[in-house]
């Protein structure tokens, strides 16, 4: 695997139902490396911390396997890289084949796979529908969050090799599965 695009966002206020809200959902391929820190990508804006970033979700990865999916019901969006708010796009990531617990050596990285992303109305408002929140909950195409357990640069075209596997682990996509259920979806 590798890394298609880094991805960083600004804070970006919006107007949802009657209130201003603050998100960083739009993200943008950046020509530059981007530094992976212990809690989020440095210079990237996470407005929810309750939901994002923090030890276990500091960097969000999804797969470019999963654009084509999403672009067939969603031909007239601008598409570009960072589109679902994540950091990194990589060729192949595939939640069905990862577990908590995988290791991937990225750049200067080290980074562990800790949790799935589950679905928000931002996600919605990033695609200007908020089908997408229900039918991204009704796939496995939900991306990987990662702790970062070395710190480092991490640039376009670098190699994203797995060095440890955790098989004994449920996968990311049994996770989301798990929490769909929790929450009666």
């Amino acid at each position: 695997m590798k890394i298609i695009a880094t991805n960083i966002g600004e804070r970006r206020e919006i107007f949802w139902k009657n209130k201003t809200v603050n998100t960083g959902i739009f993200k943008f391929p950046v020509d530059e490396p981007i530094f992976l820190d212990k809690e989020e990508v440095r210079g990237d804006e996470i407005s929810d911390r309750k939901n994002h970033g923090g030890i276990n979700q500091a960097i969000y990865g999804y797969s470019l396997k999963h654009y084509e999916y999403w672009k067939n019901l969603y031909p007239n969006l601008a598409w570009s890289y960072g589109m679902f708010g994540e950091n990194l796009t990589i060729d192949d990531l595939e939640e069905t084949n990862i577990h908590v617990g995988d290791t991937f050596k990225v750049g200067e990285t080290i980074l562990e796979a800790t949790l799935q992303r589950n679905p928000c109305y931002k996600l919605g408002i990033r695609f200007n529908d908020m089908k997408i929140v229900k039918q991204l909950w009704n796939t496995t195409k939900c991306g990987v969050y990662f702790k970062v357990l070395q710190t480092g640069f991490v640039n376009v075209n670098d190699s994203f090799e797995k060095v440890e596997s955790c098989p004994e682990n449920a996968t990311i996509a049994d996770l989301l599965i798990q929490r769909k259920k929790e929450k009666a979806i």
